[in-house]
């Protein structure tokens, strides 16, 4: 009988890192190359879609010229 070990090689720092179930994190969808939504993820589940033409969807990726609604955005 032999032992068997799987491992994987991880190459990016990235990858190292760990989603713990409380961790916000955004993601963007891509289609034809515009981004179309904006997933908010807790850990693994889906929480929310945000519109990229919202305000909040603006600020996530950093798209707005107004500093007061930056300033006042809630993320």
């Amino acid at each position: 009988m032999s032992d068997t070990t799987n491992t994987a090689t991880v190459t990016a720092p990235e990858a190292v890192a760990e989603v713990h179930q409380d961790e916000i994190s955004y993601h963007a969808v891509e289609k034809n190359g515009k981004i179309t939504a904006i997933w908010e993820m807790k850990g693994r589940k889906h929480v929310r879609t945000i519109d990229p033409r919202s305000e909040e969807g603006r600020h996530l990726l950093g798209h707005t010229d107004n500093p007061e609604v930056v300033q006042n955005a809630q993320v």
